[in-house]
């Protein structure tokens, strides 16, 4: 009975409102790139972005954001409101035509929105189509007006007493539609409330909104937002997440835009200033527009395209370049992304060229000619464009094809930063001079790096000459079980050739405290000669250019002495690794030796041999002699202390610090990286006043009785 009727009911109205929702649900891809968690994100900020283009015309200030633990999700804002009067056309209200039209919305015709993150006008009827339910609240006139769907059709839901829930009996209109008024607000206050259930005959229910994800893309707009406040609130309690234990809230804010969205993002200390620089260019595009008749005609505009980029060169060589389009982020980038390395490109090489002399680079020579990598190495920037109805390559909106938008983000960067370059303010010289010279010194690593890789990985009897004299080099080929260890001072060098297994075992000896590359450029970097040996030696590269795949050797070893300078060598050692060949550290290839404080010579009952045991710290030495006590065993009182490696003969060095059946090695990881990042900026850099209060305040904490002095 209930099939008839609803037959019977399913009339022209349902195939003019379905007409095209249906093709959203049979091809959901088309529309949100994929049906898995990145597609219900993805649906997410499609309405989100819909209330940040309020906050973009400047009528909007707040956004709120909630997670609720039955899956759906409410995003509320103080904007005008979507209006709430008939549209002409097709005489629905425009609530209505913006979440069941495609191709349909304020975005269109130009009047209401002169940048924004939608282009397609399908953003809010396809997040429609794809939800079991969605309920809009629109507070407008002093009045607050409802309307509620049920996979993109309007109707009314015969809720519980427990609250809305998309189970709920469901009653399309038949005749008309109803947008129903359910309260009444102040006259002054406006603004719009979506609450959506995804459908989970479209989504698996492995699909869940990502709640860091969430937090990063929250941020990001509140940076390209000034004064933009955006709330999150999680109220699933899912294990993992902040709000795993009850109701997790956090708001974001920011009022500097761009200068600290890149101060927030980079990840090493500054060479330059952050620098922003902003203009504008016009283009003419044809686009066809509706006439009076309803015809699409192809009519030239005039567009205009805002550029705001902010950026800055650290000491590091990871880059990061964010690029958004009417806030809306730009992941694979675009036009604008390529205009802007172009611009830098085209920039940077006429400046070396112009400075060669003090850069020392020949121009005639085609090798020495900067490129991309050279100029992006070290960069954090911010690009932000804003333009009416941009040209995206899809409805995912991942990169940017309005063609004319390249010509003007590189026109910008190359007068506005040739300006900051060629100024002749003392501050913006010597900066300048700074990027040119790390630019240069980027090439020639590079370079360097071409150069290395062309030698062979392992280097035969004739060919030893080119890696540094000094080495004691293994005679096994295969990298996974070769060492090289790399020794403090030639004394130990000297054990440790009688110490170690000559077959997979390789040595390298430096003269005490190498340089310190925190604080160093990447040219006096590899002008240093223990340094350039390191890198010369594990014959991988530095910097961006390192390839894990070329190391000579397996496992990296730090041995040094068990004082306090063989630990200052050791973390200079570490600086050099975490800086120019991180990924040895992240594949878990570097370790630092163990090497004993105490030998213990404990006599041997009888005949039997008088015993040696090792101890790696004072309590572990106080143990020792305790247990040994107590259980009435006699051991010599003259027991040694280790001063460092070279008072080892090579057997006592061989058993406690070099062979694997008996040694001790710690493995250098980086759990953390940013965090090990700070601490060697805090210990290592060129700031003093942090470090300063560092030792002042640990000061406090000094035994002067453990000073070994």
């Amino acid at each position: 009975m209930s099939s008839v009727l609803n037959e019977s009911s399913y009339n022209a109205r349902h195939l003019s409102v379905l007409e095209g929702l249906e093709a959203v649900r049979k091809r959901p891809g088309m529309y949100i790139g994929s049906t898995d968690s990145r597609g219900l994100m993805h649906c997410l900020w499609e309405i989100i972005d819909n209330s940040v283009d309020e906050a973009l015309g400047g009528h909007c200030t707040a956004i709120d954001v909630v997670l609720h633990p039955d899956g759906s999700v409410t995003v509320r804002d103080d904007g005008r409101g979507i209006p709430v009067d008939l549209e002409p056309k097709t005489g629905l209200t425009g609530v209505e035509v913006v979440f069941t039209k495609l191709h349909a919305g304020g975005k269109f015709g130009g009047g209401s929105y002169t940048a924004s993150g939608g282009l397609h006008g399908v953003g809010a009827s396809v997040v429609n189509a794809l939800s079991a339910r969605l309920d809009v609240e629109v507070d407008r006139g002093g009045k607050t007006h409802r309307m509620t769907f049920h996979r993109g059709e309007p109707g009314t839901f015969a809720d519980p007493k427990a609250g809305p829930t998309p189970d709920a009996p469901f009653t399309p209109f038949v005749s008309g539609s109803e947008l129903a008024v359910v309260g009444k607000v102040a006259r002054g206050r406006t603004g719009t409330r979506v609450r959506y259930w995804a459908d989970r005959q479209v989504f698996p229910k492995t699909a869940v909104f990502s709640y860091e994800d969430l937090v990063e893309r929250i941020r990001q707009t509140t940076f390209l937002v000034p004064g933009l406040t955006i709330t999150l609130r999680d109220e699933r309690g899912m294990p993992g997440t902040p709000g795993a234990e009850g109701p997790h809230e956090e708001t974001f804010v920011h009022h500097g835009g761009t200068v600290d969205y890149v101060e927030f993002l980079a990840p090493d200390a500054p060479v330059t200033a952050t620098w922003k620089l902003t203009g504008s260019g016009t283009f003419t595009e044809t686009v066809p527009v509706l006439d009076a008749v309803g015809h699409l005609v192809p009519t030239e505009v005039e567009r205009e395209c805002e550029v705001d980029i902010a950026m800055r060169w650290g000491h590091g060589y990871d880059t990061t370049v964010r690029t958004y389009v009417n806030i809306i982020a730009t992941p694979k980038g675009g036009s604008h992304a390529a205009g802007f390395e172009a611009g830098l490109l085209k920039l940077l090489r006429k400046q070396v060229e112009i400075n060669a002399r003090r850069l020392k680079v020949s121009t005639k020579d085609s090798a020495e000619r900067i490129e991309k990598d050279d100029v992006l190495a070290g960069l954090t920037a911010v690009v932000t464009v804003r333009l009416a109805e941009p040209q995206f390559e899809g409805q995912t909106k991942e990169v940017l094809g309005t063609a004319p938008v390249r010509a003007i983000v590189a026109k910008v960067v190359e007068t506005q930063l040739g300006a900051i370059l060629t100024s002749p303010k003392r501050d913006d010289k010597s900066q300048a001079s700074l990027l040119l010279d790390k630019v240069v010194a980027e090439m020639r690593a590079r370079l360097s790096a071409r150069k290395q890789k062309e030698i062979s990985r392992r280097k035969n009897a004739l060919e030893t000459s080119s890696l540094p004299a000094k080495l004691a080099d293994c005679r096994s080929d295969d990298v996974e079980r070769s060492e090289l260890f790399i020794v403090e001072g030639d004394s130990a060098l000297g054990t440790a050739k009688l110490a170690r297994s000559s077959d997979f075992q390789a040595l390298l000896p430096i003269r005490g405290k190498i340089l310190n590359v925190q604080k160093a450029s990447i040219s006096d970097m590899l002008r240093n000669a223990e340094c350039a040996a390191i890198i010369q030696v594990l014959g991988a590269g530095s910097g961006r250019s390192f390839d894990l795949e070329a190391a000579r050797y397996g496992k990296v070893v730090l041995m040094t002495d068990a004082d306090v300078d063989g630990a200052h060598i050791r973390t200079l050692l570490l600086t050099l690794f975490f800086r120019y060949m991180r990924p040895m550290v992240d594949a878990g290839r570097v370790f630092a030796a163990v090497p004993p404080l105490h030998r213990v010579e404990v006599i041997g009952a009888g005949s039997r041999k008088n015993e040696y045991i090792y101890t790696y710290s004072e309590a572990e030495l106080n143990a020792t002699l305790k247990k040994l006590d107590k259980s009435g065993r006699r051991y010599k009182d003259d027991i040694q202390r280790y001063k460092g490696l070279g008072e080892m003969d090579a057997d006592q060095l061989a058993e406690t610090t070099m062979d694997p059946k008996f040694r001790t090695l710690r493995r250098v990881t980086l759990s953390d990286a940013e965090r090990a990042e700070r601490v060697f900026e805090l210990l290592m850099g060129s700031d003093v006043a942090p470090r300063k209060e560092f030792i002042v305040a640990g000061a406090q904490e000094l035994d002067r009785a453990k000073i070994d002095a």
